[in-house]
């Protein structure tokens, strides 16, 4: 008797049958990349491995290798389709108010989906849907006389502003959804700070009175008027 004859008649004596050998079930990329949206939403970007989302579609890690070379371009894929939700607005003709609507509405569509900064925080990483944003800023940058030099180190001061004031708003958030004993800043501050930090111990009472007073759109438009002056001086 052969061994694959022995090993059938034994796969008989004990009720059990021979699993099939081939390749893995097929995935679908759609289903795929929205699991990974997902645990990124839910649990954030340290949750997102191949092997978690492989685990959860009941596959293996090697079969997500077949779409994706890796994870950063499951990020990516995870981004795509997120700026396309959001209609475009009706832009003013003046090139510098053009400027500060697009930088605004940037500002507003993100945050709507904070899940999103922590994948734009991996650098380079984008959605191409909102590449149009980048380009508008751009274009407007350069009619109101910068050069593409500077066109380009004004889109990145105002994406800077746009990325640490979103990431500053939602620690705020966390922190009031769950409070500490601890005191944080300005709370920190006493009197016996007066002489070291004479500034901050006098506006300490009223800070948080001035900070609700803030606006995204009338400090976009200060940093865009200081960057156009800058080049006209």
């Amino acid at each position: 008797m052969s061994g694959s004859e022995k090993t059938e008649k034994q796969s008989r004596k004990t009720g059990q049958k021979k699993k099939p050998v081939g390749r893995p079930r097929r995935l679908d990329p759609d289903v795929m990349v929205a699991t990974a949206r997902r645990i990124v939403e839910e649990e954030g970007v340290d949750a997102l491995s191949m092997r978690r989302v492989a685990k959860e579609l009941g596959s293996t890690p090697m079969a997500l290798y077949h779409y994706v070379q890796d994870k950063d371009e499951l990020l990516m894929l995870t981004l795509s389709g997120t700026a396309a939700a959001f209609p475009r607005p009706e832009l003013p003709e003046d090139p510098r108010e053009r400027l500060v609507a697009v930088a605004v509405h940037m500002h507003d569509i993100i945050g709507q989906i904070p899940w999103v900064l922590d994948i734009l925080a991996l650098g380079e990483l984008t959605d191409r849907n909102a590449l149009w944003m980048v380009e508008e800023i751009i274009d407007c940058a350069l009619a109101c006389g910068l050069s593409p030099a500077r066109s380009v180190r004004a889109y990145r001061t105002i994406w800077s502003y746009v990325y640490g004031d979103l990431v500053f708003r939602r620690a705020a958030a966390r922190r009031a959804e769950q409070p500490s004993r601890r005191e944080f800043f300005p709370e920190m501050i006493t009197e016996k700070d007066a002489l070291e930090l004479p500034r901050l111990t006098e506006v300490k009472e009223h800070w948080r009175e001035y900070a609700a007073a803030y606006e995204t759109a009338a400090e976009l438009d200060a940093i865009v008027e200081g960057l156009i002056s800058r080049q006209a001086s």
